[in-house]
């Protein structure tokens, strides 16, 4: 998010990304931690320190204030560390529980609120979204256009629906006044699809945007309330919530966020993103919610397998991009996310691993250096690297 395109299709030729890693039992917050049968590899005093030396050193390169990380491995958390300052001016520094926007991983949080629908029986992959008899009706047009009618919702869930890309003309970084209702009646008035529906990958934040209204309407509930209710509280994740925008609305245990060359975290309408990158969260709540979708056995899944296959299986249009998730032949599925002050990072490995990464800043290059720093950590104990570190791509 907030970056272009090629960016965004950069990150796809990421392979892997799997590892693990440890701190001492006493480190971990009780409520996170999920117990496994098995005892994991503990790492030495001089491998946590090379693990601290790599967080650091991606820190001193891009400037970042603070950084956050959580690993599990096979539905048991191994790693939760902090680093440098959650407020720069107090000297506040970072704890395991300190909340970060997460940007675009919010993406795979509403796929699953989706699926979740498809599977009381509520909405089907298939259903149009906007014209008569579709899911969204006549509620922002009287009549819209034929390619716009041929919308259905895994269009937007795949990125296929023909347009809205997130570029220079992306809607939801204009007309910040509008709320989402007033921006949704604005675009399809005022951007015509290039594309026929289905035909063509475009990564929109507006998609996900329009599949946070089918939520509200089939739901019942706001958008946030229904993830929270039937995602979130399922996930033992019970502290994340839609960002505000300003510094007066930073939430209790958040993070202050710091802009690079120009760009000013706190000058966006980062509420209006909810469905597509609004959330704010630990990254330990980003690991629960991955675990508890995995389609492993380690935890119990809040999906069933099949939902679980279907939403992680691609199109024809973009082979690495699934229904809000990232994937690729290994079998590892992961977003990342950026926006002005924040790069995030979320990922469920084909080997039983679950991390995430969450940061305070945002530079150029960043996103892929933030994906290597957690690969070192992870190479930094060889015992993890057995079955867990393969197809690494080379940096």
């Amino acid at each position: 998010m907030g970056r272009s395109i090629t960016r965004r299709e950069s990150l796809k030729q990421i392979a892997s990304i799997a590892a693990a890693s440890a701190l001492p039992f006493w480190l971990l917050r009780p409520s996170s931690i999920v117990f496994a049968a098995e005892s994991q590899p503990v790492p030495t005093e001089s491998q946590l320190a090379r693990m601290d030396e790599i967080a650091n050193r991606f820190m001193a390169k891009y400037k970042v204030p603070g950084l956050s990380v959580a690993i599990a491995r096979h539905g048991q958390f191994v790693y939760r560390k902090g680093f440098g300052l959650a407020d720069v001016a107090s000297g506040e520094k970072v704890t395991p529980d300190h909340l970060f926007r997460i940007a675009s991983v919010s993406k795979p949080i509403t796929s699953v609120a989706i699926f979740t629908l498809v599977e009381k029986g509520r909405l089907k992959l298939g259903d149009r979204v906007f014209g008569s008899g579709a899911v969204l009706g006549i509620d922002f047009a009287s009549s819209y256009s034929e390619r716009v009618q041929k919308i259905t919702l895994e269009h937007l869930l795949t990125q296929t629906c023909g347009g809205w890309p997130n570029d220079a003309s992306d809607p939801m970084f204009l007309n910040p006044g509008m709320n989402s209702h007033a921006l949704i009646r604005w675009t399809l008035q005022n951007q015509p699809l290039q594309n026929e529906p289905g035909t063509h990958y475009a990564y929109s934040n507006f998609g996900y945007c329009i599949l946070g209204r089918v939520i509200e309407k089939v739901g019942g509930q706001t958008y946030a309330e229904f993830v929270e209710q039937n995602v979130l509280s399922k996930c033992d994740v019970t502290d994340m919530r839609i960002a505000g925008n300003t510094l007066l609305d930073t939430a209790p245990g958040e993070v202050v966020y710091y802009g690079q060359n120009g760009e000013s975290p706190y000058d966006m309408n980062v509420r209006r993103m909810d469905s597509h990158g609004g959330w704010i969260a630990t990254p330990s709540d980003l690991v629960n919610f991955a675990m508890r979708v995995d389609g492993f056995s380690y935890t119990a899944n809040i999906l069933e397998p099949a939902t679980i296959e279907t939403m992680t299986t691609t199109t024809s249009a973009n082979p690495n991009y699934a229904k809000g998730w990232m994937v690729n032949t290994l079998g590892n599925w992961w977003h990342s996310g950026s926006l002005p002050g924040t790069i995030s990072i979320m990922v469920r490995t084909s080997s039983g691993l679950c991390w995430a990464a969450l940061t305070n800043t945002r530079a150029e290059g960043m996103d892929l250096a933030l994906d290597k720093m957690l690969w070192d950590m992870a190479e930094a104990v060889p015992e993890w690297r057995s079955g867990a570190i393969q197809g690494r791509p080379a940096f």
